[in-house]
């Protein structure tokens, strides 16, 4: 059975800074892709950040200069790091991974965690 945690989410003000950890448990062979997407109510969920075991990242432009995202191969998690947070950053993020297991390969979702931006 694979999962995938989330934690770091909250409530910070514009301009503050967030972190979200996400970490894969489960019988694991290898994980080609990690990253984050979000999404708000009524729209259609979106790219924010990925990485490859490689450690090539893409982002989305509004993210880009502000988000980093890393991972870390032994221990299956993956870092969001968010600096100068937006109110438009506002989302649930969800967490998202190509993954294989010893049988087969899958993609995978989070439960979500909630960013709020708000003075």
């Amino acid at each position: 059975q694979v999962q995938l945690v989330e934690s770091g989410g909250g409530l910070v003000q514009p301009g503050g800074s967030l972190r979200l950890s996400c970490a894969a448990s489960g019988t694991i062979f290898r994980i080609p892709t990690m990253g984050w997407y979000r999404q708000v109510p009524g729209k259609q969920r979106e790219l924010v950040a990925r990485v490859t075991s490689g450690g090539s990242t893409n982002y989305a432009d509004s993210v880009k200069g502000r988000f980093t995202i890393s991972r870390d191969n032994a221990k299956n998690t993956v870092i969001l790091q968010m600096n100068n947070l937006k109110p438009e950053d506002t989302a649930v993020y969800y967490c998202n991974a190509d993954l294989h297991t010893i049988v087969a390969g899958a993609n995978y979702w989070g439960q979500g965690t909630q960013v709020t931006v708000s003075s």
